[in-house]
């Protein structure tokens, strides 16, 4: 999925925050919201802005963030 239509990030919105598009709904509070047992529908219904798909672009964002990521070990 091409999460770019759907997530921004930019310094003026949630300081930077990865958010959804034309919202100040962020990538993180969806992942919380999701974690807390919530359903897609739940998020659906408590944000009318969110569509399925801008909640499945945020999981492929927080996928891709962390299939990226590097980590350095300290001795």
């Amino acid at each position: 999925m091409d999460y770019t239509k759907y997530i921004e990030s930019n310094s003026d919105i949630m300081l930077g925050k990865p958010v959804v598009k034309g919202t100040r709904i962020t990538v993180g509070l969806i992942l919380q919201r999701l974690s807390e047992g919530a359903t897609i529908q739940d998020l659906i219904t408590a944000y009318p802005n969110l569509t399925e798909t801008s909640i499945n672009a945020a999981l492929a964002y927080a996928s891709d963030v962390i299939s990226n990521e590097t980590i350095i070990a300290v001795a």
